[in-house]
């Protein structure tokens, strides 16, 4: 007989999956600790916007707080390696356990090199292949100038207007040949052979044990969730998806429930915990992984939420970096970030509650902030006067910091969509 969830307890068993549901931990934040995070949500993101910090270090201090972001550094650039680059839900660093199964299901062929002139790919290949098996890691500048290529970069195709070296060392990086070592502090991948990154597997992988294992630890990694929840995650095929659902469920590893005012299949994984309470208050990045499948984040929170950083300003509802705030069982808030290092300071450049937030919401998320803040090395928390939280959110902080709340004058904010105001800044 299917089990009868309402949705409070649907939240609480993705909170917990997710490692938001508990209060942070108290005391120094270890690698393990860190490592055990990463454990359960299987992948993190990753993604060159730094406005207020790179978005793979943020889920970390959603779920944990103040923590060394050179951990996941060390994770990630030494061996043995905790954590590896490959791409899931997008470019992310996922489990190496997984590495084997996603290169059966993710071929990202737009990267460009089936566009070569298939001879010279093959010479630019094995030229770039040797140069790595006698060398350190490199960034695809540094192979381009040891191959002593002069080529020009395309120029006609935006966002990808990549020289040959870097096009072919993109697609050496999708086959699994080549992997990314680590990163340089302008967050460039520095490639080296995958056989120097994570240990050698046997060469026959079988494909649908393989998407198994995705789809369960994507289930795990949700809790609870829809064929469409699971297969999202490390963006597999939604078909083979609900085939792959089928075997786990007839399995033993999920288990068919009904979610009140949850209007799709949904199911459970077997080890999914479901607490009696959700404690938790965080700021999620907007690639977190809790926010990661749209529909599923209005299903379950009531939160209809997007990413306008490629919105034009005056059109933007909420802001340009906006994050998440979630408190106990409910996202209550949101709230555009920028890190102003020169200044020392976070800006809150706008804040606004969701329809019957708490009353602590601005309370809460003061809080938030300046522990954010604290994790940043900034020394202010500074609200913008834009959004219908930021009055209270200003005076909140000024009582947590004891100086007056700071008038911050904009210059000619325009009207956005909806009513709401829109933020025109040099930063964007």
């Amino acid at each position: 007989m299917t089990a009868s969830l309402s949705l409070s307890q649907a939240r609480r068993i993705a909170l917990a999956a997710q490692g938001l549901a508990k209060v942070r931990p108290t005391g120094p934040v270890t690698p393990r600790v860190v490592g055990r995070t990463f454990a359960r949500l299987q992948l993190v993101q990753i993604d060159s916007v730094n406005v207020v910090a790179r978005s793979h270090y943020l889920p970390f201090f959603s779920r944990l707080g103040n923590y060394d972001p050179q951990i996941l550094q060390t994770m990630a650039g030494r061996k043995p390696r905790k954590m590896m680059e490959y791409w899931a839900h997008e470019a992310s660093f996922i489990r190496p356990e997984l590495f084997q199964d996603l290169l059966q299901w993710q071929r990202r062929a737009w990267v460009g090199a089936h566009h070569l002139d298939p001879a010279e790919r093959l010479d630019m290949e094995d030229r770039i292949l040797a140069t790595l098996t006698t060398g350190r890691p490199m960034t695809a500048s540094e192979v381009t100038a040891k191959l002593g290529h002069d080529g020009q970069a395309e120029s006609d195709n935006w966002g990808w207007n990549w020289n040959i070296v870097k096009r072919v060392l993109e697609h050496l990086f999708e086959e699994g040949r080549v992997s990314a070592a680590s990163r340089t502090p302008q967050f460039e991948r520095k490639y080296t052979l995958t056989s120097r990154v994570v240990p050698a597997t046997p060469v026959e992988v079988d494909a649908e044990a393989s998407l198994d294992r995705l789809i369960d630890a994507a289930a795990q990694a949700h809790g609870i969730g829809t064929v469409r929840c699971f297969s999202d995650y490390f963006r597999t095929p939604l078909k083979a998806g609900s085939e792959s659902v089928d075997r786990l469920v007839r399995a033993g590893r999920l288990e068919p429930v009904s979610v009140r005012g949850w209007e799709r299949d949904v199911f459970r994984h077997v080890n999914a915990k479901l607490p009696r309470r959700a404690e938790g208050r965080a700021l999620l990045s907007p690639f977190d992984s809790l926010v990661f499948e749209r529909r599923r984040l209005e299903e379950l929170f009531g939160f209809h939420y997007r990413i306008e950083i490629y919105t034009p300003a005056a059109k933007r509802r909420f802001g340009y970096y906006v994050l998440p705030f979630l408190l106990r069982e409910s996202i209550v808030a949101r709230v555009d970030l920028k890190a102003d290092r020169l200044a020392g300071k976070l800006l809150v450049r706008s804040a606004y509650g969701e329809v019957d937030a708490p009353v602590d919401t601005a309370v809460e998320l003061a809080a938030e902030l300046e522990l954010m803040a604290e994790w940043l090395g900034l020394q202010e928390v500074a609200v913008w006067p834009v959004g219908d939280l930021a009055e209270a959110l200003s005076e909140a902080i000024s009582i947590r910091s004891g100086r007056p709340a700071a008038h911050v004058e904009l210059v000619s904010p325009l009207r956005g969509e909806h009513g709401h105001v829109a933020l025109v800044s040099p930063v964007d």
